[in-house]
């Protein structure tokens, strides 16, 4: 993508932006040790919680690297979740100014002089307008500390840009992520940003106690302090059956109103008889290839359909039509792929799992977890 020479904030302009025009409206940005350990989970909790103490939230993605089609421009999938979800009354280019396309960092590479220059004038403005008119604005990275240092604009220069101070968000532990946080920690200091605490995300909850306790005292040895652990809730991290579809490419042969959540996958490889003895938790989502007919036809109960989230045949065979229709009137999902049970199996249990916008579910509970167990006072304070 080349940013071009115009600004989409303002009129073009012989001179560049070296900082955001707002310095006065508080902000946070919030990094990670990695992907996928709760960066936007703890935008949307905390754009959801300081919301609720009256607060009016404004919300930036500096860099998208999952990128989406919205309108005319492209836009980072996390920024349409928080577009969909809250009324935020910022233009959807503020909240994600740059979209880092496949040819991006060769062209910055090529021409680093110019881009650079582009690039932060494109953020600062961009940084200034979703800042227009709030108390308080959620600035969300791109992952760790340095994602992004290749085109000169890492999460640590962004923040420094921004003149923001910094979050962390790591998975719940205590060595691992206390080490990590070190190392990320290091490269926010090193671009003169002060990281004023961290956030443990998915803590088993018999944990929660052990883990604040010494994951707190090894925090506490890097002068930073532990401002929240959430405990890991089971509709977080499960997919709904939309997104087992897209993720395996299945099509969808019986589709009942409702997107049933899969808490469990399991292959069909049993008898008939046997199967009960697998099939009586919710959420099972059962892998079978078509030719099974008579477990088929034995799952044809109301008992299965309270227990299963939905069958996917595997190895590109169906049943009979009767055992369809017999499946689909107990209120069954039924899918179907090419792929053999083995490999669809796999692809499903090492899918990372997006909170979306229809995920009516999983929003209460992000908005409980960020409230109920992050130090609100203490991060307002911290950067204030």
């Amino acid at each position: 993508m080349a940013l071009g020479g115009i600004s989409r904030f303002g009129k073009d302009t012989p001179g560049l932006l070296t900082r955001p025009l707002n310095m006065s409206t508080p902000r946070i940005f919030v990094a990670a040790t990695r992907m996928n350990d709760g960066k936007t989970t703890t935008c949307l909790g905390l754009t959801a919680a300081l919301g609720a103490m009256g607060l009016k939230v404004g919300y930036i993605k500096p860099i998208a690297q999952r990128v989406v089609q919205s309108g005319d421009d492209q836009v980072d999938e996390d920024t349409l979740l928080l577009d969909a979800l809250f009324d935020l009354d910022i233009p959807m280019a503020a909240m994600s100014p740059v979209a880092i396309g496949p040819d991006f960092t060769r062209q910055f590479l090529e021409n680093p002089e110019t881009v650079r220059p582009q690039l932060i004038d494109r953020i600062c403005r961009a940084f200034d307008r979703a800042a227009y008119g709030k108390d308080i604005i959620v600035v969300e990275g791109s992952g760790h500390a340095g994602v992004g240092s290749v085109f000169g604009a890492s999460n640590a220069d962004n923040a420094k840009m921004l003149g923001s101070k910094a979050i962390i968000v790591a998975a719940g532990g205590i060595g691992k992520p206390v080490d990590e946080v070190a190392i990320n920690q290091a490269l926010f200091r090193q671009a003169g940003v002060e990281v004023v605490g961290v956030i443990l995300n998915k803590v088993m909850p018999d944990k929660i106690d052990f883990i604040r306790e010494y994951a707190g005292r090894g925090l506490k040895q890097l002068g930073l302090p532990l401002l929240g652990v959430l405990p890991l809730r089971e509709t977080l991290i499960c997919p709904n059956l939309d997104q087992v579809a897209h993720e395996t490419q299945a099509r969808w042969i019986h589709r009942p109103k409702g997107n049933r959540r899969v808490r469990r996958v399991i292959m069909g490889a049993m008898s008939a008889r046997r199967s009960a003895e697998y099939l009586n938790k919710p959420g099972t989502l059962l892998i079978v290839s078509g030719d099974r007919e008579k477990l088929l036809a034995a799952l044809a109960t109301p008992e299965a359909a309270q227990s299963l989230s939905g069958i996917l045949l595997s190895n590109g065979l169906l049943p009979p039509e009767s055992i369809e229709k017999a499946l689909a009137a107990v209120g069954i999902p039924l899918l179907a792929v090419e792929t053999e049970a083995f490999a669809v199996t796999a692809r499903i249990n090492n899918m990372t799992v997006k909170t979306m916008a229809e995920d009516e579910d999983k929003i209460p509970v992000i908005r409980e977890l960020v409230a109920n167990h992050v130090d609100l006072p203490a991060l307002l304070k911290a950067i204030r």
